[in-house]
């Protein structure tokens, strides 16, 4: 049977139709499009950066995440502690409940500038509790002498996530998986 030009042409739009449709929740509910300002994800993440963000997986340590706070500012940062865990930092260490934690994700380099990449802290003091309050996470930037984060506004209500940070897009030369 023959088609006709008719019969071609809404062919064509129903396949737009459902393409456009399926685009959309795709950017709306399962990555989403987001700009990286700010240096405090150097040099995991660069200023300008453009990610994708999903919003479907749950957060586990050492994620990035995107979150926003009561001010309106949107961060992205490092998930270091969950809810329920004592956090801690001696001589650039980090200490989960007591046990030592290594991260790889933190450049070599920046460790052996003879300079303490992280200050000593106790998430407790920051927190005001024991460990980190349920629904709560504790997040760094990767460039810990110049990150605003939970060392300056706390830990992050889990209901203040927007997503994790999956892939940079662009630019091209940052293009790949996030670690």
């Amino acid at each position: 049977m023959k088609r006709t030009l008719t019969d071609k042409f809404w062919y064509w739009v129903k396949i737009f139709v459902v393409a456009g449709t399926l685009a959309f929740l795709i950017r709306a509910f399962i990555l989403v499009p987001v700009q990286v300002s700010g240096t405090s994800m150097e040099e995991t993440l660069t200023e300008k950066d453009y990610i994708l963000m999903e919003r479907m997986t749950p957060v586990k340590r050492f994620d990035i995440i995107v979150f926003g706070l009561p001010n309106g500012e949107t961060y992205v940062k490092r998930v270091i502690g969950l809810p329920g865990e004592h956090v801690a930092y001696q001589d650039d260490q980090l200490y989960i409940d007591g046990v030592q934690v290594d991260e790889p994700f933190l450049p070599a380099s920046k460790k052996n500038e003879g300079q303490l990449l992280t200050t000593d802290l106790d998430a407790a003091d920051i927190t005001g509790t024991e460990t980190i309050p349920d629904e709560h996470y504790f997040v760094l930037g990767d460039n810990r002498r110049l990150s605003k984060d939970s060392r300056s506004f706390g830990a992050v209500p889990a209901d203040k996530i927007f997503g994790k940070a999956r892939m940079v897009y662009f630019p091209l030369q940052h293009f790949g998986i996030i670690n």
